[in-house]
């Protein structure tokens, strides 16, 4: 393995509670019902906006709705975070691994489905200039496919200039790891950050599973530095 690829939602910094309120109150208003947290796991978790709207009612929405529901539900999310002071910061242990990869020059990036908007929100509140060339951060720009497609893994490995092959991605939401697995990342580690671990025990083709930054296997490290 040559280099780390973070999901960032629910993994780099937990949050996805904030984002199952907002979409819990969004569904009411989208289809008369909240979601259910079935529902919130295949659907909501690691997609686009525009594809979380289209599940809630059932036919590809206009545009128009895309961008008044998803700026309302976003700019609800932001005061949360905003809100939350407590929770507001990176996951355990994630500081003193990103300062480990950037001591030893291990290639790194972040490929998320937030919008824009979000990632400036991150990069300017965790200042995360200090780990990340943002330039190599991908993120949902309306025409990347949504988590379980490969796409976003494929660009964020070629933007640090590795086959996928050779990179580990650290993700939280089965869209996220089957978006892994099919765009052929060599190790997919599931962050357990709201499942119980017995979810993620389930799931083939994982190298491991972590409850934070802090319990990293060691022999990753080696890997990374040697290879």
């Amino acid at each position: 393995m040559k280099g780390v690829i973070f999901d960032f939602n629910g993994t780099l910094y937990w949050d996805s509670q904030l984002h199952y309120d907002a979409w819990i109150e969004y569904s009411r208003i989208l289809r008369g019902t909240p979601f259910t947290k079935e529902e919130m796991r295949d659907k909501m978790f690691g997609h686009t906006n525009e594809d979380i709207i289209e599940y809630a009612i059932g036919m590809k929405p206009e545009p128009e709705m895309v961008k008044k529901y998803a700026s309302e539900k976003e700019e609800l999310y932001r005061k949360r975070c905003l809100q939350d002071r407590k929770n507001f910061k990176l996951a355990p242990g994630a500081v003193e691994f990103l300062d480990f990869l950037k001591a030893k020059n291990i290639p790194r990036t972040i490929a998320t489905m937030s919008e824009r908007d979000n990632v400036e929100f991150y990069i300017k509140e965790f200042r995360l200039e200090n780990w990340f060339d943002i330039d190599k951060i991908v993120y949902s720009d309306g025409k990347i496919p949504g988590k379980p497609a490969p796409d976003i893994f494929i660009i964020a490995a070629k933007k640090i200039g590795l086959e996928p092959k050779d990179c580990i991605v650290f993700e939280d939401a089965i869209a996220g790891i089957n978006a892994a697995k099919a765009a052929g990342i060599g190790k997919i580690i599931a962050v357990d950050s709201l499942e119980p671990v017995e979810f993620y025990q389930n799931i083939k083709g994982l190298a491991g599973i972590i409850k934070d930054f802090k319990n990293i296997d060691k022999n990753i490290f080696a890997e990374l530095v040697l290879n």
